[in-house]
């Protein structure tokens, strides 16, 4: 036992003298940059990349059906992957940003990326040779893509994800990390998600009325004008940008624990601490407290052995053994994984909806007064405003009303949990309104018609995705504040990227359950009057109670690590 504490004691002094001064010095570096004054920097550039998203992936749809004589449930399912990979690339973002560059070049490299893919958009829609022929809507004899034509607007789409996925969550860990107070950092994911959601709106109606109303290029044109700005911005704001460096990656660390605790499984554990390794960030770790309780089979991770001492005599890091703070992040991980994949459905309810909604649109009457007539990829716009409108209520007026009532700020699993039930009640209205139109449309013998407008109003379609939106408004900068305040400090920008997943994967699976909907079923034609699309609104609505129920579960078992932010001594959620 001498030996072992003598052998501690030589590390500590060991990591005393060649721990250099530069880590302080850095320190107080870091202290000078970061703060309010980078804001205007990051939201410019959240905003112009935004607008730009939002001109090309709002109006997608209708460009692919229009420009490309894509059938209508075919350019449902190109635009749900794509909007998929939208989400899906952020996470390769984050870890390229966690694990090797930084935020900053990963941000600026993307939104480079993303200036080129619309630049190729405003080709595509200038040059007529690389479109087939326009033909009407609904018609049988359209003349569909060549290859060299379908490779440029996937080389296309292609770009666009990359780059909007690449900055769209790296740019909001960045941001948090200007902050030190959790207060600022929630007052930053407030704004993140106003600021993303406005431009959104601009994106959706003006842009979109552009493209419909005057020519696709020059509403492609203005959103290179968009992204230009906000690149230009981004890189402006170098200097005062608090830039934390890399550690390497941290999936490396959490992939050695779950090796090591395989690997000494058959180990028994103890309840002394100084037979853990711990990682020497101060002389004051090896005061530490035990690995937790819970998960307890991974703990022998961190126990040190004869085999895993050096030659030198000292431990270090291996495939046999980690540190206890990496076997508490795998615990991190492990906890929280069942509560984010209740998001998944969520997410794929809303693909689903949010293109199909494009469609039932084409079909209605989008007239407001004689003259003026509403584009169909504009009314997503309904459920962006009513995002943005719910969250500054939620932020202005509901969470301080709540602190005063209950003496207890809305904790980010509350939020969460408001947001799916919120989410149940926009599919029953989106499932009654589809009840209503097909209706109308067996009335007045539509069926069998394709390009045929019902005769009723589609600003009943403004009901549903309000709801939505308002659920949204819970729902996302919740499960954003969870996994920002629960995932482990090496894993801040994948933490924000999570949400970006969760929404990918639901994305992907939308086109293969419309796929699988249709085969089985029938419901989704081609032309919408002739199916039933209000079966698939209602099929949702079953699926979105059970995953509350699902949600409830996990919640109940989950517990708060950081305490203090949240219910006190026990952080038990609620």
């Amino acid at each position: 036992m001498e030996g072992v504490e003598s052998s501690q004691h030589s590390e500590r002094e060991l990591y005393a003298l060649t721990t250099p001064n530069k880590e302080a010095e850095q320190a107080s570096n870091e202290s000078k940059q970061g703060g309010w004054i980078t804001f205007p920097f990051i939201t410019g550039t959240l905003f112009g990349l935004s607008l730009a998203a939002g001109g090309w992936a709002s109006n997608l749809i209708v460009y692919l059906i229009t420009e490309y004589n894509v059938k209508s449930i075919t350019a449902t399912k190109i635009s749900n992957v794509v909007q998929g990979s939208n989400c899906l690339f952020p996470v390769a973002g984050a870890i390229i940003a966690d694990s090797f560059l930084g935020s900053f070049p990963v941000v600026a490299f993307f939104a480079f990326v993303s200036l080129l893919g619309m630049i190729m958009f405003t080709i595509t829609a200038t040059i007529h040779s690389l479109r087939p022929p326009v033909c009407a809507v609904g018609s049988h004899t359209c003349e569909t893509p060549s290859n060299l034509q379908y490779g440029v607007l996937y080389v296309t789409l292609l770009l666009n994800s990359l780059g909007f996925g690449g900055t769209r969550f790296t740019i909001a860990t960045m941001g948090a990390g200007q902050f030190d107070e959790p207060n600022d950092q929630a007052t930053f994911f407030n704004w993140y998600f106003f600021a993303l959601y406005f431009a959104n709106a601009i994106g959706f109606t003006a842009i979109v009325y552009t493209q419909d109303n005057v020519s696709w290029g020059l509403g492609f044109g203005i959103c290179v004008i968009a992204n230009a700005i906000s690149f230009v911005l981004f890189v402006l704001g170098k200097r005062f940008y608090r830039q934390v460096k890399p550690n390497g990656s941290p999936f490396t660390s959490i992939a050695r624990g779950m090796v090591a605790a395989i690997r000494k499984r058959k180990m028994l554990e103890t309840f002394r601490r100084q037979d853990y390794y711990f990682e020497f960030t101060g002389a004051s770790n090896m005061e530490d407290n035990l690995p937790t309780k819970s998960f307890r089979f991974l703990n022998v991770a961190a126990l040190k052995t004869e085999g895993d001492r050096q030659l030198n005599g000292l431990y270090a890091r291996s495939w046999k053994l980690c540190t206890v703070e990496e076997v508490e992040d795998l615990k991190t991980l492990i906890r929280i994984i069942p509560l984010w994949s209740t998001g998944i459905f969520l997410s794929t309810s809303l693909g689903i909806f949010s293109s199909l909604v494009t469609l039932q649109a084409l079909t209605m009457d989008r007239h407001l007064g004689p003259q003026f007539q509403i584009p169909a990829g504009s009314f997503l716009i309904f459920n962006i405003l009513a995002t943005i409108i719910s969250i500054l209520i939620i932020d202005r007026f509901l969470l301080p009303t709540w602190r005063n009532l209950a003496r207890q700020t809305l904790t980010p699993l509350q939020r969460i949990g408001i947001g799916h039930i919120i989410n149940i009640f926009g599919l029953v209205g989106a499932a009654l309104i589809e009840s209503k139109r097909l209706h109308v449309a067996r009335t007045h013998h539509l069926m069998g018609q394709p390009g045929l407008v019902v005769s009723m109003s589609a600003l009943w379609l403004v009901v549903p995705l309000g709801i939505l939106g308002i659920g949204e408004g819970f729902h996302f900068p919740g499960s954003v504040g969870l996994y920002y305040q629960e995932f482990p400090k090496s894993l801040k920008s994948t933490s924000t990227a999570m949400v970006s997943l969760l929404l990918a994967i639901g994305l992907y699976l939308s086109p293969a359950i419309t796929s699988l909907v249709d085969r089985i079923t029938g419901w989704l034609p081609n032309n919408i009057n002739d199916g039933r699309l209000d079966n698939v609104y209602w099929m949702l609505v079953v699926m979105a109670v059970v995953n509350f129920g699902y949600f409830l579960i996990c919640a109940k078992m989950f517990k708060y690590q950081n305490v203090e932010d949240h219910n006190g001594p026990s952080g038990q959620a609620p």
